[in-house]
């Protein structure tokens, strides 16, 4: 059986696409062979607008046999690693597109690979245009993933974004999967509320604070939702450029007893807790195409919250596993996360997704991936 090849991040850097990757990495290699090479340096210190791009949980996704070869800055890394690739001779190159800073290195890994005519290249989007999108992302998009042979989406829109880039792209629409790393972290809610200070109704918003996310507008949800109910809104992540403006919106609504904030990146071990103590999770973003928020809170059993963007519209079925509301919609949220509450739909909500874990799982994802490294017409399954 000829091998595949996966390129990407894994520990010991954070943040979604490195989990992605590595857990994509473990299931892969269930099945397959399979050789992951990863980096050594990622984003030079510079440019990355985190505090860091290192994972600090005392139990990161990690596994064994990866290959930290890759330097973002050093093309002979990549000229290296083409070389392992030539030697090897796989079925399937699959390497994550998620930002444009990395338009040099597939681009390059791509028109190279275009000589071994027996390897194909998979590029799984987990963006197809970066989320703050600068005048140059387009172009390097369609540079990037015109080399590519197919092209795995988490989204129809993320499709139709793509096709509007690259009319002759071979694009299967996918999903994203759940993530069940943190079930371990989970307690009961009472004792995760204990634990964190918190009582009573809580929503959860979690991630990388950063502008398409719309936090902004779910904070400005949040007085008309306590007018009816005493509900504490969590916010757990990094805030990327500061707390000031947020800081300074939540004393001009008077929400300082409603509003907890934890400005870091939370590791592995302490996510599970953060879930366990919140009653829904909430994603107001105003773009965005696919989110492992989502994947995560499926992975522990909570309900959600989200807006009408990208694949969350495809993966929260309304009224089922959550609730779905306009973007940049203050009013739809409060309606939502009351109606939430007042119907009591959080064990209804929670079974619901429970019973749709097998649509979701990374088996399913493997399987799609064998079909395009297959060569055959891959269907657009979507969640």
């Amino acid at each position: 059986m000829r091998p595949f090849v996966l390129i990407g991040p894994s520990h010991p850097f954070r943040g979604g696409v490195a989990h992605h990757t590595t857990l994509l990495y473990r299931h892969l290699a269930a099945r397959h062979p399979v050789t992951f090479y990863t980096f050594r340096r990622q984003y030079p210190a510079w440019l990355f607008p985190g505090r860091s791009d290192r994972d600090p949980s005392a139990e990161p996704l990690r596994e064994p046999g990866v290959e930290a070869v890759l330097d973002s800055l050093d093309p002979r890394t990549w000229v290296d690693v083409y070389r392992r690739i030539r030697r090897a001779r796989p079925t399937l190159v699959i390497v994550p597109w998620w930002t444009s800073f990395w338009t040099p290195h597939v681009w390059g890994l791509a028109m190279l690979l275009r000589r071994l005519p027996e390897t194909r290249t998979l590029a799984i989007c987990h963006n197809v245009v970066d989320h703050e999108a600068r005048p140059w992302s387009r172009a390097c998009a369609r540079l990037a993933l015109a080399r590519a042979d197919h092209c795995l989406v988490h989204s129809a829109e993320d499709a139709a974004r793509l096709r509007a880039l690259v009319p002759t792209a071979r694009i299967t629409v996918g999903f994203h999967p759940r993530y069940e790393f943190a079930r371990a972290g989970l307690v009961e809610p009472a004792e995760a509320r204990a634990r964190l200070g918190l009582s009573g109704e809580t929503i959860l918003f979690f991630g990388f604070v950063r502008p398409y996310k719309g936090l902004v507008h779910l904070l400005e949800a949040m007085p008309r939702i306590r007018a009816e109910r005493p509900v504490t809104l969590l916010v757990v992540g990094e805030f990327w450029d500061g707390t000031a403006r947020f800081d300074a919106r939540v004393r001009a609504l008077g929400l300082e007893q409603a509003v907890r904030v934890v400005d870091r990146y939370v590791p592995n071990e302490e996510v599970g807790l953060y879930f366990a103590a919140a009653d829904l999770v909430v994603l107001p973003y105003v773009a965005g195409t696919a989110s492992g928020v989502v994947q995560l809170a499926y992975g522990l059993d909570r309900p959600v919250v989200a807006t009408r963007v990208g694949a969350l519209a495809e993966v929260v079925e309304d009224g089922v596993t959550g609730f779905l509301v306009s973007p940049g919609r203050p009013e739809e949220l409060a309606r939502a996360v009351l109606r939430f509450f007042a119907e009591g739909r959080a064990a209804e909500f929670a079974a619901n997704i429970r019973r749709y874990r097998a649509r979701y799982s990374w088996e399913r994802l493997v399987d799609l991936i064998d079909v395009i490294a297959a060569g055959a017409p891959a269907p657009a399954v979507g969640p």
